[in-house]
């Protein structure tokens, strides 16, 4: 509980709680990616090249909710160990586009269904509306606080 009314009561602050929850999804999904080599941000990044290839080091930094630095890093190793392709020169200005490799590819099977088990176990106590109902509201409270991002 929070002193003489100063700060956030942390056990009734939503947000808290959030974050509580990303935290404890985010451990598990690095327990899981481990033993495939990976992290979060490695499995996340192939996620998206595999949803929308050719993505530029910006866009990938974004989705990934990374710096531009770190996914610059975290590309040029992926194209070293031959999970990603991208060309030797920009197609158009400065980005320089990427794609998974069939290595890629086969790794991100491997993790998406490793991760899949995470979420599943997550939402295991949850019935089919009550996960229906999660998603919608945690949809319209990111939807809220970017609507108003400009507006304070």
């Amino acid at each position: 509980m929070s002193q003489k009314g100063v700060g956030v009561d942390l056990e009734t602050s939503l947000g808290y709680l959030l974050k509580e929850a990303s935290s404890a999804l985010r451990a598990a999904m690095e327990e899981v990616l481990r033993p495939l080599g990976m992290s979060v941000t490695h499995y996340s990044c192939l996620e998206l090249l595999a949803q929308r290839p050719g993505l530029s080091n910006s866009e990938l930094a974004r989705g990934a909710f990374v710096t531009r630095q770190t996914m610059s890093v975290l590309l040029q190793a992926l194209e070293r160990d031959g999970y990603v392709t991208r060309p030797a020169e920009a197609p158009v200005g400065k980005a320089l586009p990427a794609r998974l490799t069939p290595r890629g590819r086969r790794s991100l099977e491997k993790a998406s269904a490793a991760v899949r088990s995470v979420e599943a176990r997550m939402l295991a106590d949850l019935t089919g509306a009550e996960q229906s109902d999660a998603f919608r509201i945690l949809q319209r409270m990111i939807r809220s606080l970017r609507d108003d991002d400009g507006d304070a």
